[in-house]
């Protein structure tokens, strides 16, 4: 499992470098730099075996309140599915109609949504394991 999480953070690390390159040509991109490098540096952290529970939560909370805004904003998700009939939001990069650019903001907090939750876990997991080994240990101090 530490060798997945490590091979999973190092993508991770380099797909949200990359996501937040492609935003600086962007209408905001001082939004979604520091959105995708602030995941980007805890995916490079937890690479190296650092975890910051506190962190993912943040991050968990202010990604979802955001996604929230705008799954029910006038362009968003919603708009999207029902008014444009789920209109296909790959077909260029350059996206011109608001509804698609709102749907592809959302589904990219929900990306970096899950991998937060997937290290918030993991490492919660973690420090579980440890706090049972001291216990364990200081049961064995005293039993002795």
């Amino acid at each position: 499992m530490k060798l997945f999480m490590k091979i999973f953070n190092i993508i991770f690390c380099g797909v949200f470098i990359l996501f937040a390159g492609l935003q600086y040509n962007d209408a905001d991109p001082y939004i979604w730099m520091p959105i995708y490098l602030y995941t980007a540096v805890l995916c490079a952290l937890a690479a190296r075996k650092q975890f910051y529970r506190g962190a993912y939560l943040a991050g968990i909370l202010v990604y979802l309140a955001y996604a929230t805004y705008l799954f029910f904003d006038k362009y968003g998700v919603m708009s999207w599915a029902t008014e444009h009939q789920a209109e296909n939001i790959a077909q260029s990069m350059k996206a011109t109609k608001p509804w698609i650019e709102e749907t592809r903001e959302f589904f990219g907090l929900f990306i970096l949504v899950i991998v937060l939750l997937i290290n918030y876990t993991y490492a919660s997991q973690r420090a579980l394991k440890k706090q049972r080994k001291k216990v364990l240990k200081k049961r064995k101090i005293i039993n002795n």
